[in-house]
């Protein structure tokens, strides 16, 4: 008997057609004025800025001399000690919140023997509204038993000395330094890290480098108030956020690409 074979064609209405893929559409190109407009903000933005000339420098410091003369420090002391203990305490603190604690503290213990007298856990309760308290009451009371034990009492007046002291570090010697014995140091805090990085005056990628740019190109005769008018600057008007450029005595020489005036 014959063997019967089945076609194995199938039949065209059993296969199924695969979906055609889509093409891509290409990109629409930008207009060309956009795209110039693109590049150069892109190009501003990340352009290394034309360092100051020493003219810029010195007419920028003239302008901050001209409006404050006599720039004052906004922490409260009574002496070069409790300055320190001024400067110790406001690590990650703000000076008014130091202010506030240290009113009472400095009526009653305004030398390391008083606040030696006084004790770690009363010095902490004066001055448990400020960050870091208990650590920071613990510094206190060590470095005034070092100031008796290796300085007579007294603040010494050079850096590597102070910052042998607990709790104090280049910042705290250079506040010191300036405030208490009229050196001409710079004392870099967040203010003048975002002013000299931001102006272009002195970028730097550590508070050291910022320093020592600063010292570098401040001259001589504003270096006494240098700091003070640079952490006023950052504190009042070259904010961290919304830097209110239309009022910045500098904005003119600022090299910040992104500056609204």
């Amino acid at each position: 008997m014959a063997k019967i074979i089945r076609s194995q064609r199938a039949s065209t209405s059993s296969v199924r057609s695969a979906p055609k893929k889509k093409a891509a559409k290409a990109a629409k190109p930008l207009p060309k004025s956009v795209a110039k407009k693109a590049a150069k903000k892109t190009d501003k933005k990340t352009a290394k800025p034309k360092p100051w000339t020493a003219e810029e420098v010195y007419e920028a410091f003239d302008r901050f001399r001209e409006a404050n003369p006599e720039p004052k420090g906004e922490l409260e002391h009574l002496n070069p000690y409790t300055l320190l203990v001024a400067v110790v305490l406001s690590a990650q603190a703000t000076d008014a919140g130091v202010n506030k604690a240290t009113r009472a503290l400095f009526a009653i213990a305004d030398t390391p023997e008083k606040m030696l007298e006084l004790g770690e856990d009363k010095v902490r309760d004066y001055i448990k509204t400020i960050g870091l308290y208990r650590n920071k009451a613990r510094n206190v009371i060590a470095l005034s038993e070092k100031l008796i034990a290796e300085f007579g009492g007294e603040v010494p007046r050079t850096r590597a000395e102070i910052e042998s002291l607990p709790g104090a570090g280049r910042k705290t010697a250079n506040v010191v330094l300036n405030m208490a014995f009229g050196e001409h140091t710079m004392a870099v805090d967040t203010h003048v890290f975002r002013v000299g990085n931001r102006t272009g005056l002195a970028p730097g990628k550590t508070p050291l480098e910022v320093e020592l740019g600063l010292e570098k190109v401040i001259p001589t005769e504003f270096m006494l108030h240098a700091h003070h008018w640079l952490i006023l600057h950052g504190r009042y008007t070259c904010l961290a956020r919304g830097p209110r450029c239309d009022v910045c005595l500098i904005n003119d020489l600022c090299r910040w690409p992104e500056k609204t005036v």
